[in-house]
């Protein structure tokens, strides 16, 4: 009996192990090209590219573009996951999709999508220049590439999180009179808010990371639609050094950003299960 299970231990590290060493080809085919990358450009190199003209405007550019973006989704976007929260209404499954397509058409798609509607010969082009706007090859048209591109993040993300408010707790919120925006406001909004969080970090990420929809749509004119991803491409042709330094950069701030969504979604899932143990 003792040797039948020692042998099934044998076995049963030997699988574990078996799995381990099947894992390390492609775990290593991920982190090997980010050591590189890190290992390129030494620490002094990295400081002293950052007063380069070229990087500190893409950085600014990058920075401000991409917290509009997620301010504009976080206002905008939030109805439309309350409402996609509810799932009552006819024609959700459409909606649904609709706000997934921007995730999976490819960004070269989008940026023509958006010039084709925006554009000067575009649906709504001949209506903005006769007020004597222009929204191609603007700061704007970097803003509403990177929101057409990152703001279903934000709403999927918030829509599970206002999906999972208990209906029993806004019932009771209601009969202790609380109407509709307090019901929201006190009950839905904090036991909701660790979802939002996380998707507007994961919005702001994405829209720090958007090229395709970008450089279609913006255009890549230093200082004024020239943002990181974009400075990167014309970096590789023209000075290696600078686009090495916003690689760095830009895999810096992706690290900290899934950390911090990582981070609370473990809290979240913890205090769920600390809930139902109680």
């Amino acid at each position: 009996m003792l040797g039948l299970q020692s042998r099934q231990n044998h076995i049963t590290r030997w699988i574990e192990q078996s799995w381990r060493l099947l894992a390390l080809p492609l775990l290593l085919f991920i982190t090997l090209p980010i050591f590189a990358l890190i290992t390129r450009s030494p620490l002094p190199s990295l400081f002293a590219n950052l007063d380069q003209r070229q990087v500190s405007q893409a950085v600014r550019l990058s920075l401000t573009t991409s917290f509009l973006t997620t301010l504009i989704t976080w206002i905008f976007g939030t109805p439309v996951a309350y409402l996609l929260a509810q799932r009552r209404f006819r024609g959700y499954p459409i909606v649904d999709t609709l706000i997934d397509l921007p995730t999976v058409l490819p960004p070269s798609v989008a940026g023509v999508a958006l010039l084709m509607a925006f554009g000067r010969k575009g649906m709504l082009g001949e209506w903005f220049s006769s007020w004597n706007i222009t929204i191609p090859f603007t700061i704007v048209a970097v803003v509403m590439a990177q929101t057409f591109i990152a703001a279903p993040f934000y709403i999927k993300a918030a829509s599970i999180g206002l999906a999972g408010v208990s209906k029993e707790l806004k019932q009771a919120a209601a009969l202790d009179g609380a109407n509709h925006w307090k019901t929201f406001r006190y009950v839905v909004l904090p036991l909701s808010w660790p979802s939002l969080m996380s998707g507007s970090v994961m919005t702001w990420a994405r829209a720090l990371g958007e090229f395709g929809a970008t450089i279609i749509f913006a255009g890549n004119f230093p200082g004024r639609t020239q943002t990181m991803p974009l400075a990167i491409y014309i970096g590789f042709e023209i000075n290696l050094n600078v686009a090495l330094t916003l690689a760095i950069i830009l895999i810096g701030f992706s690290f900290l950003t899934l950390i911090i969504v990582k981070g609370s979604l473990h809290k979240r899932l913890d205090l769920s299960n600390e809930i139902i143990t109680n």
